[in-house]
């Protein structure tokens, strides 16, 4: 299957940015605590950067359609991601460390809508779901390749975390040196009017009535996707060494990214709807694994049906909503909803957590399994018989 520049050029990108991100993904919180971050400052502190990532998402996709530009919005978001790297390294300063992580997810919220929006129209008619997957695939391997790294680099150079800020610095600059050579995608303007920073809550009272039907359910499993640190921590909790722990997750994304382009290409071929579906029942059944399972075998099992489950709805999600907007809205339609989504997942995690607390992993992973078979019923039936 012969795809664009774009599409290979935005998938490339997007590899060399998650291998940077990825990296300190596993050290991160470790590197916190070692800094003088508590718990409850690690917690407020991706609070605050997410609220941030979720909010400028639709703010810039609104911006990116009505200026009618999607390249300089996509060059500037990984520019600042890139750049916030090696400022968390500077310094252990708390204001400073907060002014780099709000960095890098700005830099997130700046592109997302207009890099989503470059790949809808790079897709041929009937591969919309097959360009998003084989994005994702890219996107994902950089989720393999980067915390490999840092496993490897800390071998060699054991606690050396700071200097793998400086390190993730420069698979974070390839990406920005690729942007450039990104061709530029003009589309027609839309309706020109003022934007403000809550500029998705003002396209959500305008938009179609099957766009905020798919968002809504869509919003309302991301209210029970919680983090996938979660999970990570149940393995913890189970006796797992932490090189166990970190191996595994290499796992699910290398599952995730060997899964995401064929189930993209399915979704085109069989329906978003059915790929969807399949992806949340496999959410379910994940998610009541974990309530149960402790060992090193079940969890390598219960990871493969994750990157699975991850496969079927992240990238097709996006593709199906931008199926469903006039092309010189997407950056602002996705824009919106990847914002709520951001917050949503937020609340998620502060719920599971507060569940977990209170009555246990068990409960906490029971009640998230039933919800997502409530979601994947919701999905069935609301969109049976509308127009999608």
């Amino acid at each position: 299957m012969k795809f664009s520049k774009t599409i290979w050029l935005l998938s490339l990108v997007s590899l060399c940015t998650d291998m940077a991100s990825e990296m300190l993904y596993p050290i991160m919180p470790v590197y916190l605590k070692h800094i003088g971050f508590s718990i409850i400052g690690i917690g407020v502190l991706e609070g605050v950067a997410e609220a941030v990532a979720g909010l400028s998402k639709s703010y810039f996709g609104g911006l990116s359609d009505r200026s009618g530009k999607r390249l300089p919005f996509v060059q500037w978001g990984y520019f600042l991601s890139a750049l916030s790297k090696p400022l968390m390294g500077l310094s252990a300063f708390t204001p400073w460390v907060f002014i780099a992580r709000t960095i890098d997810r700005l830099g997130k919220g700046i592109r997302t809508g207009a890099r989503d929006a470059m790949l809808n129209t790079a897709a041929a008619p009937g591969q919309k779901a097959t360009v998003f997957g084989f994005h994702r695939a890219w996107d994902t391997l950089g989720a393999v390749i980067g915390p490999s790294l840092a496993l490897l680099f800390l071998y060699f150079y054991p606690n050396n975390y700071h200097w793998l800020f400086f390190v993730a610095f420069i698979p974070g600059i390839a990406s920005v040196a690729l942007t450039r050579l990104l061709p530029k995608q003009p589309i027609t303007p839309g309706k020109p009017k003022s934007i403000n920073f809550f500029e998705g809550i003002t396209y959500w009272k305008n938009a179609s009535i099957n766009y905020k039907t798919l968002s809504r359910i869509l919003l309302f499993f991301a209210l029970v996707n919680s983090s996938d640190m979660l999970l990570l921590l149940k393995i913890k909790e189970s006796g797992q060494s932490d090189t166990i722990v970190i191996a595994i997750y290499i796992f699910y994304n290398l599952m995730y990214a060997l899964m995401a382009w064929p189930a993209g290409w399915l979704a085109d071929k069989l329906g978003m709807r059915n790929l969807l579906i399949t992806g949340f029942l496999l959410f379910a059944i994940t998610y009541f694994g974990f309530a149960f399972n402790t060992t090193t075998i079940g969890f390598l099992l219960l990871f493969l049906m994750y990157g699975l489950y991850a496969a079927c709805t992240e990238g097709i999600s996006k593709a199906w909503i931008a199926s469903l907007v006039p092309e010189n809205e997407t950056a602002t339609a996705i824009g919106t909803f990847s914002g709520f989504q951001s917050i949503a997942a937020l609340l998620a995690s502060s719920l599971a957590g507060l569940i977990w607390f209170s009555f246990g992993a068990m409960a906490a992973f029971s009640i998230t399994g039933c919800l997502a078979l409530l979601a994947a019923g919701l999905l069935y039936w609301q969109t049976k018989f509308a127009n999608y």
